[in-house]
């Protein structure tokens, strides 16, 4: 089971369970088997795992959508979904790929409710952006389900990815990164709120935790998440879209508060611009960027 809006990966089974068009159009056939339910929606979790929690494997689940729009989801559901789970043998699956390693204030985004998970996947920050790398950890009753020969990785346990990633970790650690991502994130949402009550008929919401955050455009505003990224890149402050309406910003963990108020200075007058700009102009922007 995964939820709906999830994004976990590129592979077959895994864009088996995207319901992201731009995911799956042009592959297949869809891995069958598998069941997506409501993001942040507990009861609706708990209804499916009453009805199928027998023939269920396991739920994954990401503590906060990334893909999605920087989805963060109320207080209390990922521990309604968690004790769900246990009632019904079926595996916790944190996918922190995103959103682990003090992206949001902590080491995992999970430790925001209070739950441990039975898996948690590991995956970019967890080499530092240096190489390739990914990781599972679970418990010993889980992982002793592979026996020698039953699973195989060209790279896995590649001693110089294990080097780098125990690298980072010490400097996640050392450098109290979590501690810098929870602090300016808070600094960073803050000025942002700020902004939208500025502007309330084109921000309709800003949400995150730590550095991982959003600023989301309300549907009916004429103009873009991407237009206003360009704005953005134009002005050296590199942002992704997603869904034509939100702008995520996830700026590296060891961004000092001066660099964090130049970027904040830098979106206030992009927004600025972006409220008044004209067609033409977007559509010259647009042009000029394309080329």
């Amino acid at each position: 089971m995964s939820c709906k809006g999830c994004f976990h990966g590129r592979t077959l089974a895994i864009v088996s369970m995207s319901d992201d068009p731009s995911a799956y159009e042009g592959f297949g056939p869809k891995l069958p088997g598998l069941m997506s339910v409501e993001y942040n929606d507990a009861e609706a979790l708990e209804k499916l795992l009453a009805e199928f929690g027998d023939r269920v494997a396991g739920f994954l689940v990401e503590p906060i959508q990334g893909e999605a729009g920087v989805k963060v989801p109320d207080d209390g559901y990922l521990k309604r979904c968690y004790e769900a789970c246990k009632k019904h043998n079926v595996l916790f699956i944190a996918d922190e790929i995103q959103s682990g390693l003090g992206r949001t204030g902590k080491l995992l985004a999970i430790e925001h409710s209070g739950v441990k998970p039975d898996v948690v996947i590991l995956g970019k920050a967890l080499a530092g952006g240096v190489l390739p790398m990914s990781a599972v950890l679970s418990s010993k009753d889980v992982m002793s389900v592979f026996q020698p020969g039953t699973h195989g990785s060209t790279y896995g346990g590649n001693p110089l990815a294990s080097a780098v990633g125990i690298a980072a970790l010490k400097a996640l650690v050392n450098e109290n990164m979590c501690t810098n991502s929870e602090r300016l994130g808070h600094i960073f949402r803050t000025e942002m709120q700020a902004l939208q009550a500025r502007f309330p008929d084109v921000i309709h919401d800003v949400r995150g935790k730590g550095l991982f955050n959003a600023i989301e455009l309300h549907t009916s505003y004429p103009k873009t998440a991407w237009e206003f990224c360009l704005m953005l890149k134009e002005q050296g402050v590199l942002a992704k879209p997603t869904h034509d309406t939100t702008i995520r910003l996830s700026p590296p963990l060891v961004i000092t508060e001066e660099q964090l108020k130049q970027i904040i200075t830098i979106i206030v007058k992009c927004f600025e611009k972006f409220v008044v700009a004209s067609p033409s102009e977007m559509a010259a922007l647009r042009d000029a960027n394309a080329h």
